[in-house]
């Protein structure tokens, strides 16, 4: 219930969004249509329809949906109400699993993550099920979990599938952070991010693995895809996950890499597709060569 309760929330912020660039008297679409654009069911934006209609600020009778008012801030959940539970979860595991040293083997209690992470037990075996199928970690009796790790053929699977995903991201990322775009700020914020860590101490590059986790998010979030988004999430946390286990060259994988993010940033906040689409194709290529030579492969 909490998750479709957070669900709910998020969406009717997202369609609040939509009505703030709507004057008073605007129709909006069909349910069909919303649920379309809102990657939600009908019966979910039925709902949502039903809570603006309440707060006055829309009139829905039969199939006309009217705006009445502008949304006000009152008008919005805050943003810590509209958050999957699965990324209450998910932030906090994968800075723990940057910033810990955990070999293969590790075994793992989910009561002991949920009082780490401050969530139910019920959320973090929900989220631990999600790595299963990607062989890196195994169910034991008793609520204990194994940390194993995964093969070369499932990396390249896996990376032809992220070149899929990432390209075709690019180029709503493009379109999102053009000048006056809804990602172009957080882009912005980014690039500030990444020039201050290049500029800063050697040492200061073992916070750039969390920052490479938000840049690729946000990349794949431009592609308004809800499937890429998982695979997105899902996937940083496995690939971060096995950097950690040889860390030999760290420093300079992450300079490279925090480099080329910078020439794909650059590109892309200067409406340059076709130097964009090359500096992503480039740090794709990194990333595979990377993977495939600093991590201890299970079928080593």
């Amino acid at each position: 219930m909490a998750r479709d309760r957070n669900l709910f929330k998020m969406l009717v912020n997202r369609l609040l969004d939509r009505l703030a660039g709507l004057p008073v008297g605007a129709e909006l679409g069909s349910e069909g249509e919303l649920a379309a654009e809102l990657q939600a069911s009908r019966t979910t934006v039925r709902a949502v329809l039903t809570h603006l209609a309440e707060a006055g600020l829309l009139s829905w009778e039969g199939r006309r949906k009217v705006v009445l008012r502008a949304p006000s801030p009152s008008d919005r959940f805050d943003e810590g109400e509209t958050r999957p539970r699965q990324e209450l979860v998910e932030e906090p595991f994968l800075a723990w699993v940057l910033q810990g040293d955990l070999p293969p083997g590790t075994l793992l209690h989910e009561s002991d993550l949920a009082r780490r992470l401050g969530v139910p037990v019920a959320t973090v075996r929900e989220f631990l099920i999600r790595f299963e199928p990607f062989g890196l970690i195994e169910k034991q009796p008793n609520r204990h979990w194994v940390l194993k790790g995964f093969t070369r053929a499932f990396a390249e699977e896996m990376f032809a599938v992220r070149e899929m995903f990432e390209r075709h991201a690019l180029r709503g990322l493009l379109a999102a952070a053009a000048p006056g775009g809804p990602l172009r700020a957080e882009l912005e914020s980014i690039r500030a991010e990444h020039e201050a860590l290049s500029a800063g101490p050697e040492e200061e590059l073992t916070a750039f693995p969390a920052l490479d986790a938000r840049f690729h998010r946000l990349l794949c979030r431009a592609a308004r895809n809800r499937f890429i988004l998982d695979f997105s999430r899902t996937i940083s946390i496995i690939v971060h996950f096995h950097y950690r286990w040889n860390k030999r060259d760290e420093a300079r994988r992450n300079r490279a890499a925090l480099n080329e993010h910078l020439t794909i940033v650059e590109a892309v906040l200067a409406g340059d597709a076709p130097r964009a689409a090359a500096a992503l194709d480039a740090h794709l290529a990194t990333a595979y060569r990377t993977l495939m030579t600093s991590v201890t492969w299970a079928d080593a």
